[in-house]
């Protein structure tokens, strides 16, 4: 029985969490993905060795993979991606990679388990990928929340706005300075 009061303490706090991110962010996310989110932080919460992997290879072998395996393997990397664009952008700038990186192997990972998955599942990842952006920049909010002062450095957040319209990354740079934001008119695959 207290496990089962822990754990829904646990729900309740990252339920909170997640709700004053997405205050602090000027995000709404429908209940699937806000449920979504909740339980992916609690089960990530426990797992350090997530660092280690290479999202890369990650990646490969399951698109290697086929049925249910393909579709968890893929969810593993998008669920990953989607925790290093959010909470731990850093990570790219230590691995000379721009944000951008994780979000599209992110979001395509989402489709290929999209299209591994069962029906209702095939929906939630197709969802999730197309919704990647507005997830990660409610993950960015959190790092802001109790005066963290962890925001994105000007160049990462000018990137990450760049590539991916991040409304977080936008407001960063609002608050660095009262230029006027000008996308380059070359899309980032010309780079």
């Amino acid at each position: 029985m207290t496990a089962y009061i822990q754990a829904g303490n646990a729900t309740n706090e990252w339920h909170k969490l997640v709700t004053e991110a997405q205050q602090a962010a000027g995000t709404q996310l429908d209940e699937d993905l806000e449920s979504y989110l909740v339980f992916l932080l609690m089960r990530y919460t426990e797992r350090p060795e997530m660092a280690a992997g290479i999202l890369a290879l990650d990646y490969l072998h399951g698109a290697e993979s086929t049925g249910k395996l393909r579709r968890d393997r893929m969810q593993d990397v998008g669920d990953q991606c989607l925790l290093y664009s959010g909470l731990f952008p850093e990570r790219a700038e230590r691995r000379l990679v721009r944000i951008s990186y994780y979000v599209d192997l992110g979001r395509s990972a989402y489709h290929t388990a999209a299209a591994a998955g069962q029906q209702a599942l095939s929906q939630l990842f197709a969802t999730l990928a197309t919704q990647f952006v507005l997830l990660m920049d409610t993950l960015q909010a959190m790092r802001g929340i109790n005066g963290d002062p962890q925001q994105l450095s000007p160049i990462l957040a000018f990137e990450l706005w760049e590539d991916t319209g991040s409304r977080q990354a936008q407001q960063t740079l609002r608050g660095i300075t009262n230029g006027v934001l000008i996308k380059n008119s070359r899309s980032k695959r010309e780079h």
